[in-house]
């Protein structure tokens, strides 16, 4: 593994990128799920005045000084730009305060909130933007600041620099994937990590973020400068067409779930990303709502709209924050006893606002969608694995209300029915597919599979969106194809189709063995082999999976297990 450092890159006029980077997963969130690095893009503005724009988080620290030291004195930089402040970014704050005090830090009024707590030890400038405000670097940097807030993000600020036409996007259109490789040139190689941080990050907000798209059309940029991952400029049409397409997609499902909640130390968001990860995967909307900035009718407006809400909290002084206690109120006074809620939370000694949660929701009636979920400090990927899973049975169990609420259609032989009917008469072996990532293990039950090519050796596999084991089929990614043998393949049929609880060991009294790539191998399989993920493609309700072979075992002599159906509308 390379050790982190920081690259530096002309990328306009005046203008530098310093790319901090590491190749190792930086953060126990969602959205850093696919493992491949990330970059913390810091930016450069060198006219009459400097301008410094979104220093790292404090792994970076001192690498990040001592690179930028080596570009400039500090003591001439005017203005430090921040698009979103957190505590992780305060260590880098107060240590560049300390050599330039000088500096007047330029960031949205709940940013400034922030930063009172954050350098609450220290003396600083602060100028605080509003939408339309300006700021002239000189030499043409007239820099328009756009804020472009979300629950998640409810300080984020955008800038544009008409002379260089760079659009500094901050969290939006970036991607979690550290590389060599500056620009997007060859930009669909990214298509995958852009897709999965939307869908991670923003998919949540999509209301948020459609405004915040709406507010920045009106610059022209040729560059975004967005705070991980490529600079976009290759592709940028092309991204931007798509992020309206799955923000459109988002906002018309006809299911919603309300995800109501707070974070003192940012654990109860990141369990809060988890569980609308899931959620959406199954082809459910979300409207996240952060309690902490939300208005009480946008807080009804949501709980009236939705199918179900679930509420998460921290615990502060053995107490749920105020702001959940307002959201608690107005939901119990406007929500519907048929919707299905949530609870869940971080914390540190203590979880008494969970508790709270549960107790009053139960006591009113309410059906809950999930266990309640409570996590002390700051959660692992196994901690955000079952989150997902949560939330993915959520989402589920409000499709199914939603079916059995439907008439049933007629059955007759209708040109529709002759289709299913004949689409059901393809076949296809019985197989589980198994994985395993770290300390994460996934098993499915799949049966369309088939053999896609020759040179190499090589086979599709689809995946239905909601599947807990589709986030571990990414590029690259090692599974294990085990396929059943007919006549002794029930047990373990039977054993992979039912329901797992969120987290719960899906291997637990099976005989497994680990194969060269890490994956469970079944030891009751007729045969298995271990693949490797080349391309996946989105296709309606799944994803089609393409993997080539690397090698394989007949385990035992017999014939393989085969699906037949009588419909080709089920499995």
């Amino acid at each position: 593994m390379k050790a982190k450092d920081v690259q530096v890159f002309p990328i306009a006029l005046s203008t530098l990128v310093l790319r901090s980077r590491t190749w190792d997963r930086l953060k126990f969130e969602i959205e850093y799920g696919l493992q491949r690095g990330t970059t913390a893009n810091s930016y450069l503005i060198q006219g009459e005045k400097i301008a410094l724009f979104d220093p790292p988080g404090e792994s970076f620290t001192d690498i990040f000084l001592q690179t930028l030291t080596q570009r400039l004195d500090p003591k001439t930089l005017d203005y430090l730009i921040l698009g979103h402040v957190n505590p992780n970014r305060g260590t880098t704050l107060k240590a560049l305060l300390a050599i330039a005090p000088q500096i007047t830090l330029v960031c949205s009024n709940p940013a400034a909130q922030s930063l009172e707590q954050i350098l609450d030890d220290q003396t600083f400038t602060l100028k605080v933007i509003k939408s339309g405000d300006s700021l002239d670097l000189g030499q043409g940097h007239q820099l328009e600041f756009i804020p472009t807030p979300n629950p998640r993000f409810p300080d984020q600020l955008c800038t544009y620099d008409p002379v260089t036409q760079i659009l500094f996007t901050d969290k939006l259109f970036g991607a979690h994937v550290c590389s060599d490789q500056v620009l997007d040139e060859g930009w669909t190689v990214y298509e995958e990590d852009r897709r999965y941080y939307f869908d991670c990050l923003l998919a949540p907000s999509a209301k948020q973020i459609t405004t915040a798209l709406e507010k920045l059309s009106s610059k022209s940029a040729v560059l975004y400068a967005p705070c991980h991952g490529p600079l976009v400029r290759y592709g940028l049409t092309e991204l931007t067409s798509k992020y309206q397409q799955w923000l459109s997609t988002q906002q018309t499902q006809d299911l919603k779930v309300a995800l109501i909640y707070a974070s003192a130390y940012g654990n109860t968001a990141t369990l809060a990303q988890a569980i609308a990860r899931g959620i959406t995967k199954a082809g459910v909307g979300v409207e996240s709502i952060n309690a902490e900035v939300a208005e009480p009718d946008e807080i009804k407006a949501a709980i009236t709209q939705s199918a179900g809400f679930i509420f998460g909290s921290p615990t502060l002084g053995g107490h749920a924050p105020t702001p959940i206690q307002t959201a608690l109120g107005i939901t119990l006074a406007n929500a519907d006893k048929s919707q299905l809620t949530g609870v869940f939370g971080s914390f540190g000694w203590s979880g008494e606002a969970i508790d709270l949660l549960e107790t009053k929701f139960r006591d009113a009636g309410f059906r809950f969608g999930f266990e309640a979920i409570r996590v002390k400090f700051k959660p692992t990927d196994q901690v955000l694995k079952t989150c997902e899973e949560a939330g993915t049975d959520f989402a589920q169990t409000l499709k199914k209300a939603k079916k059995a609420r439907q008439p049933k259609a007629s059955v007759n032989e209708s040109q529709s029915a002759r289709t299913e009917q004949a689409l059901g008469r393809i076949v296809g072996s019985n197989c589980i597919v198994t994985t395993q990532q770290g300390e994460l293990k996934g098993a499915m039950l799949a049966s369309w599979v088939a053999q896609a090519t020759f040179s190499p050796p090589g086979l599709t596999i689809s995946v239905a969106k909601e599947r807990a084991i589709e986030s571990f089929l990414f590029t690259d990614a090692a599974f294990v194809l085990n396929i059943l043998p007919e006549g002794n393949h029930l047990g373990l049929m039977k054993h992979f189709l039912k329901p797992f609880s969120p987290g719960e060991d899906r291997f637990n009294g099976v005989k497994t063995s680990t194969a060269n790539n890490g994956a469970p191998i079944l030891e009751d399989a007729l045969a298995y082999l271990e693949c490797r993920v080349i391309n996946r493609l989105e296709c309606g309700d799944h994803w089609v999976f393409y993997a080539t072979t690397e090698q394989g075992k007949v385990l035992r002599e017999g014939v393989t297990a085969v699906h037949h159906r009588k419909s080709g509308r089920y499995y």
